[in-house]
């Protein structure tokens, strides 16, 4: 049995020995490959024998799965798995499993150190200090403070309600805009369900904690930023194709944001040299870190595994959510 692991070559810059590890527990006479993915064809035929693949951010479209007849299933290391093509991995009976819970407490967290940050405006002292040794408090804007300030989350999931949380020690108002969660659940976790138009128009720091889906695909544009009253901090941790990059830009440059902390951006693998949104003081950009830390990449290898062999053993059991309707 074949088993391909194979992503973007800085992506499989982890541990990898643990992962050869965890699959073969299961299957110990597994070939198993790992394929830094420079070049489409390439891609393809190390994959034209594979049972398995594991990857985090590979598209996988109907002409990829084409060149790949032998798959039996997909096991995603992320929690998004917006680019793979469900409905035809379904008609061939291929399973995609994703991880699901792994990085909620770590999202969170690093949505807190943005907002923190950009309201602190840190990266204005980072230069005054590091490059100008001057030593003046008021070289930066006056923070807004966030006791008292309102928070709109879009995304009520298990890390919206995170946040919420976290927000609550701040002493922020919070405002949930999420279809799918219940007036009961926001308040369990202190937050107030809202409509969108009212969280748009009252929130000091906007949060995007959507899964991407066909709905909110370029959620962020520049008329929800032109109904953003209070001219906010605007937070994206989920996924860049929520946002409309170049809006943002526009929304910066008008004032109709004030400040943008973000760990994704359009494409997965930007460039960052032609990138509107890099050297800006208003602008924190991080890697699509948010979810990083040791107890995270431990239970996102060890999870991708295990979903992974119990795809291909029929151990269905160990599996922790078939994505596609695939069992």
């Amino acid at each position: 049995m074949k088993i391909v692991i194979a992503d973007y070559p800085d992506v499989l810059g982890r541990e990898l020995e643990k992962e050869f590890a965890f699959l073969r527990e299961d299957i110990p006479d597994a070939e198993i490959v790992v394929h830094p993915y420079l070049d489409a064809a390439l891609f393809y035929r190390e994959m034209a024998d594979a049972d398995g693949l594991l990857t985090a951010f590979l598209p996988l479209d109907k002409d990829a799965l084409d060149r790949m007849p032998r798959l039996r299933a997909i096991s995603i290391n992320a929690t998004g798995y917006n680019f793979v093509d469900l409905e035809e991995t379904r008609r061939r009976g291929i399973a995609v499993c994703a991880i699901g819970e792994y990085c909620t407490q770590e999202v969170a967290d690093h949505t807190m150190a943005l907002m923190l940050a950009l309201d602190r405006n840190l990266k204005v002292y980072f230069r005054t200090i590091d490059r100008e040794h001057r030593w003046q408090y008021y070289a930066a804007p006056r923070p807004m403070g966030l006791t008292g300030r309102t928070l709109g989350l879009f995304g009520l999931g298990k890390i919206g309600k995170a946040v919420s949380r976290r927000a609550q020690g701040f002493g922020m108002r919070v405002l949930a805009v999420d279809p799918r969660a219940t007036p009961e659940q926001a308040e369990a976790v202190g937050a107030c369900l809202s409509d969108e138009a009212t969280a748009l128009r009252e929130a000091d720091v906007i949060s995007n904690h959507m899964n991407l889906t066909g709905e909110n695909e370029r959620f962020f544009d520049y008329a929800r930023f032109c109904r953003m009253e209070k001219h906010p901090i605007f937070l994206n941790v989920s996924r860049g194709g929520s946002m409309v990059e170049t809006d943002l830009v526009r929304a910066l440059d008008e004032g109709l944001v004030r400040a943008a902390g973000l760990d994704v951006l359009e494409a997965e693998k930007p460039d960052l040299s032609r990138c509107a949104l890099v050297g800006r003081e208003n602008v924190i950009i991080t890697p699509h870190a948010a979810f990083y830390s040791s107890q995270s990449i431990e239970a996102l290898q060890r999870i991708s595994c295990r979903n992974l062999t119990g795809c291909l053993t029929g151990r269905w059991e160990q599996v922790f959510r078939v994505v596609n309707g695939v069992f």
